[in-house]
């Protein structure tokens, strides 16, 4: 092969155009970087509270010493952020549990509560869940009737996932009772109140959870001197303990 062909075959190489799947290689590197990216995102919304009082004190010393972590910061435009504290972290967790179980149990009794039967909400001690006694006990009685066992039993699911206490309270109107079984309001309450705890533990809540307690119309929340009042202060109360609260009858 002659010199001139030879440089004419190299030339025709040299000129040869560029891989066009080169671009590829920028697309993993960037693939690569995104995922980089939201596992950090997915490690930082994991959070750890005990890791963060180390970062955060380290952070706050660093900066007190003039060192900066993040390169070289001026000491004048350092702003010490505040860390929380385990008190404050533990009351923000547990407030956040209360809401939740404050919508959970909303929506395992939803049906109820659009139909006025059942209020939940959120007081002092805990998560109140209020049933109507019509609901649960025919006038003057104790026994749970049909209805009840499909509402307490959703209450009871609920619950079974927690690892709050639970008071039970019973509650009825102004209305004197005098018969042979509940000489009062207060008998009768108790008695409704111990017949919801007793249905919570054949249900399978530990029993160490369970309390029972009957106000007897002494905790009203309406006024008895109307129909409307009377059927709302005729009640039985689930309460839901806040977290670290030993259970106690207290007014709420």
């Amino acid at each position: 092969m002659s010199a001139k062909a030879s440089r004419q075959r190299t030339r025709h190489r040299d000129e040869e155009p560029q891989h066009l799947d080169r671009w590829l290689v920028s697309y993993a590197d960037f693939i690569t970087l995104m995922f980089a990216f939201f596992v950090v995102l997915y490690a930082i919304s994991q959070v750890n509270e005990g890791k963060y009082r180390v970062l955060s004190d380290a952070l706050l010393n660093a900066f007190r010493d003039g060192r900066s972590p993040l390169g070289n910061v001026r000491g004048d435009a350092i702003i010490a952020l505040p860390v929380p504290s385990h008190d404050e972290f533990s009351r923000r967790r547990s407030e956040a549990r209360l809401k939740a179980i404050a919508r959970d149990m909303n929506d395992a009794l939803i049906a109820l509560v659009q139909q006025g039967q059942v209020r939940v909400s959120e007081t002092s001690r805990g998560i109140a869940v209020d049933i109507n006694a019509s609901l649960l006990f025919a006038p003057g009685r104790a026994e749970l009737s049909s209805n009840a066992q499909q509402a307490l039993g959703s209450v009871a699911r609920v619950l079974s996932a927690l690892p709050n206490a639970v008071e039970v309270e019973g509650h009825t109107d102004d209305s004197p009772i005098a018969n042979s079984l509940y000489p009062s309001n207060w008998e009768l309450s108790a008695a409704r109140a111990s017949r919801v705890v007793r249905l919570f533990s054949e249900l399978g809540l530990a029993p160490t959870r369970l309390s029972a307690v009957g106000y007897g119309e002494f905790r009203s929340v309406e006024d008895n001197t109307t129909a409307e009042g009377r059927a709302r202060n005729r009640r039985v109360t689930v309460m839901v303990v806040r977290p670290g609260e030993a259970i106690r009858n207290i007014p709420r």
